[in-house]
């Protein structure tokens, strides 16, 4: 385990944050299609899962998950692919998730297979936004937004103990 990283958000901390988000969409959109969750593999989708989980707690609301897959460094090396046929995005709220909005470059790259269609709303949530953009994404539903420096580095842990640190 890295010495070096200070703890920002635990376990209970990252509930409590997926819960209001859960809230704050549900008070946003009142989607009577519901919405589909797009999750940016792997945390991303892990994210995705935890939301999708806690808004059919608090209703009644149809929500579909996917999962995005893309090179993050090299994102237009190879293609963009999507678990769930593109047409399914027609007409529907959209929500791009993503554990941490650094330069925004993998959210931007992210959407292109919704350029293919029309849909009604695209959104994007994320549990951590760092504010450094250099790609025209606004985070609509954020967890936590932190101040930092471009040389520190935040880790998002799913596996056995949630938490995310900063190093």
């Amino acid at each position: 385990m890295n010495k070096n990283r200070t703890l920002l958000l635990s376990a209970s901390d990252i509930k409590k944050k997926i819960e209001r988000i859960s809230y704050e969409i549900l008070e946003n959109d009142d989607e009577k299609d519901g919405i589909i969750l797009a999750g940016i593999k792997e945390n991303g989708y892990k994210l995705a899962e935890k939301l999708s989980k806690q808004l059919k707690k608090f209703s009644t609301i149809s929500v579909k998950l996917c999962s995005i897959s893309l090179d993050k460094v090299k994102p237009t090396s190879n293609n963009i692919t999507c678990s769930i046929p593109i047409d399914e995005f027609r007409n529907r709220t959209v929500i791009i998730v993503d554990d941490v909005a650094h330069t925004g470059r993998t959210l931007f790259y992210a959407m292109k297979p919704l350029m293919e269609v029309e849909p009604k709303k695209v959104q994007v949530m994320v549990l951590v936004d760092r504010k450094h953009k250099q790609f025209p994404i606004v985070a609509d539903y954020v967890g936590l937004l932190l101040s930092t420096n471009m040389q520190e580095h935040i880790t998002v842990e799913f596996v056995e103990e949630e938490a995310v640190y900063v190093s």
